[in-house]
């Protein structure tokens, strides 16, 4: 077994993106994804150089949440509103031309301010999955293949998944190789391996570190009148037994 732990969001805020750090330094995580669309993307690239981590930091690529970077997105209804990311964008809807090329220009953008940022990327994944919708993950697919990423992040496919979803992702992450994109051998989050154990394989799980009301340095789940909430990242000590590997590695 080997164990990647990545964290999503670095960047989004302030508060999230120092306990990423954190993180980072207390060796509860092994990497990073940054959201070029983040409120606190440029002082949690400077807090990544300080803190020696920003050679492990992929992108989390976002069409869901926030401020699109480029003209062409923030005119795009399917997931744009008063030019804003609307976050419900219809992830079964076949994609026109302009929205395809709407969404590659906005991708692109996203990992031309994370290089520009002296950022050497070193994977790939989403903001809420959302390059998994089977209309839109060619596109994702092509701008990592045009900026020459090469690593991304599998659909779930271990801990307690309906039979006709298990179809679905399996679907999915085949097309991923065919693709030749390099991928860990299972993904899932920090409770479907305290729930089901790790699988065997190299397995990735992702957290979202954040403070709880009490300052305690929690896996977020949700928010409580504004505030993270969720269990201690602590957790993840159950399974400092098993080799860490990064991305940049794999």
């Amino acid at each position: 077994m080997k164990l990647i732990v990545n964290a999503d969001d670095y960047g989004l805020w302030k508060h999230n993106s120092r306990a990423i750090a954190e993180a980072m330094n207390k060796g509860l995580i092994t990497d990073t994804t940054m959201m070029a669309t983040g409120e606190w993307f440029n002082e949690a690239v400077a807090l990544a150089k300080k803190e020696g981590f920003d050679d492990r930091i992929g992108i989390h690529f976002n069409l869901t949440e926030g401020e699109p970077l480029t003209e062409k997105m923030k005119n795009c209804p399917m997931f744009v509103e008063n030019g804003k990311f609307h976050k419900h964008p219809d992830r079964l809807h076949p994609l026109t031309k302009e929205e395809e090329e709407a969404v590659y220009a906005e991708l692109s953008a996203q990992v031309k301010k994370i290089k520009d940022a002296g950022i050497d990327i070193t994977h790939a994944d989403s903001h809420h999955h959302i390059h998994t919708g089977p209309f839109l993950i060619q596109t994702f697919l092509l701008v990592c293949q045009d900026e020459g990423i090469e690593k991304i992040r599998l659909h779930r496919n271990f801990g307690i998944i309906p039979f006709y979803k298990k179809i679905i992702k399996k679907h999915f992450n085949k097309n991923l190789f065919r693709e030749g994109m390099k991928t860990t051998d299972y993904f899932g989050s920090l409770e479907d391996a305290l729930g089901c154990g790790l699988p065997d394989g190299i397995t990735e799980l992702m957290v979202h570190p954040d403070y709880d009301k009490d300052g305690i340095l929690i896996d977020r789940v949700e928010f409580d009148d504004g505030i993270p909430a969720g269990d201690p990242l602590s957790r993840l000590e159950k399974f400092s037994g098993e080799e860490r590997i990064t991305y940049r590695s794999l």
